[in-house]
């Protein structure tokens, strides 16, 4: 019982581990003399309207990188409590959200991961998200599937962070 609480209690620090192993910060990714194999930017944050200042930020980021290394994979992982804002039921409510995701496949070609894990643990299924938007058996294990490939790891930082860096 003891240990069952310790694992419950640490689970989020080592979700959070694959979040912070080797990620890299655009500046570096920018810098790099050569095209890495791809990026995948992660998001993951408590805040449900992180998504409102993130996605804006990776549209932004992918924007340089593109410019930088012309043809470069990008893929974006999100899987936090941000997530459930792109549900179909709220599609009217978050629209400039839903539309930003899309765009970012459609026009970037940058597929949009959520993590089917954290909205099972949350009772929402894998069909409350819409088609442009794939859901991964677990959010962690998707980014390591791209970390695989070579592609470089980008945190997006956290609403709180963007919000003081817009002020």
């Amino acid at each position: 019982m003891i240990l069952l609480r310790a694992v419950l209690l640490l689970f989020p620090w080592l979700l959070m581990g694959t979040a912070l192993a080797g990620s890299q910060t655009l500046e570096r990714l920018l810098e790099s003399p050569a095209a890495p194999a791809g990026v995948v930017f992660e998001i993951v944050d408590r805040d449900p309207q992180a998504l409102e200042l993130a996605l804006p930020w990776v549209r932004q980021a992918a924007e340089r990188l593109e410019e930088r290394f012309p043809g470069l994979p990008m893929a974006l992982v999100t899987h936090g409590q941000e997530m459930f804002a792109l549900q179909e039921k709220d599609k009217e409510r978050n629209a400039a959200l839903h539309a930003q995701a899309q765009r970012l496949k459609q026009d970037k070609g940058i597929p949009v991961h959520v993590c089917e894990t954290f909205a099972g643990w949350k009772g929402v299924a894998p069909e409350a998200f819409p088609s442009y938007v794939d859901v991964a058996p677990s959010g962690p294990a998707q980014v390591n599937n791209y970390l695989a490939l070579d592609y470089r790891h980008l945190v997006v930082p956290k609403a709180a962070v963007l919000r003081k860096m817009a002020q």
